[in-house]
């Protein structure tokens, strides 16, 4: 009796630390990573990171290699959103697991006594994991963190470097596990370089969170300048109004000299110069969102001012439960590459149809294709670092707000249509306070 309750005790401090390191690192990848069909894919990726931080590795282990692909394999299946982001993220990852268990079982290993050695590595590793949580657990957003896919390829590249140097060290030295020298010889290097894999893969967190902060207030700084040019023109307006009200009597004198001296054509073709003055168009008001009309009233300003046609029937409510910076983004770049396409075409009208009807969000866009589009509508420009995100960009807005987004070219027209619900407002609203 007194065995069992032995073994019990013993199996179940061991899953209870295997629970406790699950839980540290789903909490420091969770904010990175969009997770598939709600609860069903936090369960995977839980249990597939408690898991692997209970896998014995240590220098000169095959066990690493045989881990790799499956939880690379279940990592990206139990994700979703852009790849480059889900691969950056389970490169860094499975080294901070693999880096911290390798160096807790290769150097408490020296420990003669096997209890001793077995409660010392299943202890270690709730508390590095821990103490990992907690060195960033302020720094770590509520939000999902949201990157740009060159921004994503620069976290992949960097990435390489903790996972290059514990290949070195736990890997490449299998072969000679039995020559002590060799042996002797990765211990030491693995003293440096597995610390140096751990840190490296905090940081990298890290620099997700910084990056992330820089990109969404270079987001609100776009919105902020599209504002100041919507506000610019309101006031140009309200100069322009000014004017013309002290001015009234003159133009109306004009008027009535030319109707006395019998000159009722020269009287009407005065009035029509008077009515298309820019000061009694009024303000321009495309729909009662301000964000909204905010962008889309700067882009037609900017439409207007090139000789583009835009052809807009928008319909959004006051309030929407999106964030005001994935609206900005959104509208942007789709006006923003609807622009670049007619500046090159013949045909300078682009169709804007948007509205919030039933609970459901509806973006369409239509406009010429300017130039030649690859079958993957990826940029033809050149420079393709500064180029191309666009889609992405707006892609990731859609599907993180349950939607998806379509881009197609089709007698010779390209059209993009994005449609995600809008009864996700708990996620909504609470993206939307974070950006303010």
């Amino acid at each position: 009796m007194g065995h069992l309750l032995w073994q019990f005790l013993l199996y179940g401090s061991y899953f209870l630390s295997l629970a406790a390191n699950g839980f540290f690192l789903f909490r420091l990848c969770a904010p990175f990573v969009r997770t598939r069909r709600g609860r069903v894919g936090k369960a995977v990726l839980f249990l597939l990171l408690m898991g692997t931080s209970g896998m014995v590795i240590w220098v000169g282990d095959p066990n690493m290699l045989y881990t790799l692909p499956v939880f690379f394999t279940l990592f990206l299946l139990c994700t979703q959103g852009d790849y480059v982001g889900r691969l950056a993220v389970c490169v860094i990852s499975f080294c901070l697991i693999m880096s911290a268990c390798a160096f807790l079982d290769t150097y408490i290993q020296r420990i003669d006594h096997y209890a001793i050695y077995d409660v010392l590595t299943r202890l270690a590793r709730p508390a590095v994991f821990g103490a990992a949580y907690l060195l960033l657990r302020r720094r770590l957003p509520r939000e999902e963190v949201q990157l740009s896919r060159q921004l994503w390829k620069l976290v992949l590249g960097l990435s390489a470097m903790p996972l290059c140097a514990l290949i070195a060290v736990v890997l490449l030295t299998y072969e000679h596990h039995s020559s002590a020298l060799v042996d002797a010889l990765a211990k030491n290097q693995g003293l440096v370089v597995l610390p140096f894999a751990f840190l490296t893969s905090l940081a990298l967190l890290f620099a997700m969170t910084i990056l992330a902060g820089h990109q969404r207030l270079e987001e609100a700084s776009r919105l902020t300048g599209l504002r100041e040019v919507y506000y610019q023109n309101l006031q140009q307006q309200e100069r322009q109004v000014r004017t013309l009200r002290h001015d009234l009597r003159n133009h109306l004198t004009v008027v009535r000299g030319l109707l006395e001296g019998g000159d009722a054509q020269g009287a009407l073709g005065y009035l029509d110069q008077i009515a298309g003055s820019p000061a009694l168009r009024g303000t321009m008001r495309l729909c009662e969102n301000e964000t909204a009309n905010v962008v889309l009233a700067a882009k037609a300003e900017e439409m207007a001012r090139e000789g583009l046609t835009g052809d807009f029937a928008v319909s959004l409510p006051k309030e929407l439960p999106v964030a005001d910076t994935d609206l900005c983004a959104l509208l942007g770049n789709a006006l923003d590459n609807a622009m670049e396409a007619a500046r090159q075409s013949a045909d300078k009208r682009i169709i804007v149809r948007c509205r919030a009807e039933k609970e459901l969000f509806m973006l369409r866009l239509e406009n010429a294709v300017g130039q030649a589009v690859r079958p993957d509508l990826s940029t033809t420009k050149a420079d393709k670092s500064a180029h191309g995100f666009g889609l992405a960009g707006m892609r990731e807005i859609a599907e993180r707000c349950g939607g998806t987004m379509e881009a197609r070219v089709q007698a010779g027209r390209f059209e993009l249509v994005v449609c995600f619900p809008l009864s996700r407002k708990g996620e909504n609203e609470h993206a939307a306070s974070a950006d303010h």
